[in-house]
C-alpha cells in the first residue's frame, strides 16, 4: 500500500474528500498522519519523510525545492481541484514527478450553470423578472427564444466543449472562437468557428470560457459589446479580467438594451462604488459556477478513480504536462 497524506485548506479538505472518497483513497493508501495546510507541513517537513503521494486541493502547498528535498519518496500528486499553477514549480517539473488535476469535475457544474443562463436568457428571463416586480402586473418582451437562435461560445476548453455538447440537444446554431481549434473539434462539437467580431454581431447569447492567462488580459473590449445584436446577452463564467471591465460598463450604459450575466469579475467582489451592482442590465452572482458544497466530492471521486489507476499501473486519465499546465486558468 502507498504512503500518502492530505494537504490542503481544512475547508477545502471537508468538501472535497467526504467520507465515501476518504474509504476509497484509505483502501489504497496508508495515510501516515492528519490533514495538513501548507502552513503546517512547512512547520513540520518531517512527516513527508515516507510519503508517495499527495491528495491535496484548494491550499495546496508549493512544490518547491525545499519541499521535493523532504520529500525523497514522492511519486505522484493527486490534486482534488481545477488550476495547479499555484503549486507547481520549475523544480517540480524537473522532478518528472506526475501531476493530476480534477479539473473535469469542477467544469461539470460551470457547465451546468452556463447552460442554465443561455436557456434563460434566451427568454430574457432576468428583464422579464424586473419587470413584472417594478410594474405589479404582466408584460412580454421580444425574445430570441430556443428555436433558431444563435449561441456564441469563446474558447473551447474543457467547459466550453461541455457546454456545446449540452447545447446538441437544443434547436440552436452554435458557433464558437477558438484559434486553436481544428474543423475536426468543431466538426464533432456541431459548432461552426469563426472570429471574436463574429462572435459579438451574429449572437443572441454570447458565453465567455476563456483562461486568465497574460495573453488573454483583456481580450474582450468595449468594441465587442458595441457589435452585439439588439437585446443581446453576455455571460461570464471565466475570469473577469478577460474582459475591459470599465469598456463593458460603459457599453452597458449605453446599450441598456443589451444584459450581462456576471458570475466573475474583477476584482471580485467589485469596489463598492461600480455600477455593477446599479445597472438594471447586469446580474452578479457571487463566483458560484464552479463546484460548490456536495459538487466538490466529485473532485474528490475523481482522485479516488486516479489512484486507483495509479495502483494498478495504469495510465493516469487527468494528469497534467508543463505545457498543459501553461494554458489552463
Amino acid at each position: 500500500m502507498v504512503k500518502g497524506i492530505y494537504i490542503l485548506n481544512a475547508d477545502a479538505y471537508e468538501k472535497i474528500y467526504g467520507p465515501q472518497e476518504r474509504a476509497g483513497i484509505a483502501a489504497l493508501s496508508e495515510i501516515v498522519a492528519p490533514p495538513q495546510t501548507a502552513d503546517s507541513i512547512r512547520a513540520n517537513m518531517s512527516l513527508l519523510a515516507g510519503v508517495e503521494v499527495i491528495f491535496s486541493g484548494w491550499g495546496g502547498p508549493l512544490l518547491d525545492e525545499a519541499f521535493l528535498a523532504a520529500a525523497p519518496k514522492l511519486r505522484a500528486v493527486f490534486y482534488g481541484a481545477g488550476t495547479i499553477r499555484y503549486l507547481v514549480t520549475d523544480a517540480f517539473w524537473a522532478s518528472g514527478i506526475p501531476i493530476t488535476s480534477s479539473y473535469a469535475g469542477n467544469a461539470v457544474p460551470v457547465a451546468e450553470y452556463t447552460l442554465s443562463q443561455i436557456l434563460f436568457c434566451l427568454k430574457r428571463g432576468w428583464q422579464h423578472a424586473a419587470a413584472v416586480r417594478r410594474d405589479k402586473g404582466y408584460s412580454r418582451l421580444d425574445v430570441p427564444g430556443g428555436y433558431g437562435s444563435v449561441v456564441g461560445i469563446v474558447s473551447l476548453g474543457m467547459i466550453g466543449r461541455m457546454v456545446c455538447r449540452h447545447l446538441q440537444r437544443f434547436d440552436l446554431k452554435v458557433i464558437a472562437y477558438d484559434p486553436f481549434a481544428a474543423e475536426a473539434d468543431a466538426s464533432e462539437l456541431g459548432v461552426e468557428l469563426c472570429s471574436l467580431e463574429e462572435i459579438f454581431r451574429r449572437s443572441d447569447v454570447v458565453s465567455l470560457h476563456t483562461p486568465w492567462l497574460p495573453e488573454t488580459v483583456g481580450l474582450i473590449t468595449g468594441e465587442h459589446f458595441a457589435m452585439m445584436k439588439p437585446g443581446a446577452t453576455f455571460i461570464n463564467t471565466s475570469r473577469g479580467a478577460v474582459v475591459r471591465e470599465q469598456e463593458m460598463i460603459e457599453a452597458l450604459q449605453q446599450r441598456t438594451d443589451l444584459f450581462a450575466v456576471l458570475d466573475v469579475v474583477w476584482p471580485e467582489p467589485p469596489a463598492p462604488d461600480s455600477p455593477l451592482y446599479t445597472l438594471e442590465n447586469v446580474v452578479l452572482t457571487p463566483h458560484i459556477a464552479g463546484s460548490m458544497n456536495n459538487e466538490c466530492r466529485r473532485m474528490g471521486r475523481i482522485v479516488v478513480e486516479e489512484l486507483r489507476r495509479f495502483v494498478a499501473g495504469e495510465p493516469l486519465r487527468w494528469s497534467i504536462t508543463r505545457e498543459q499546465s501553461a494554458r489552463m486558468a
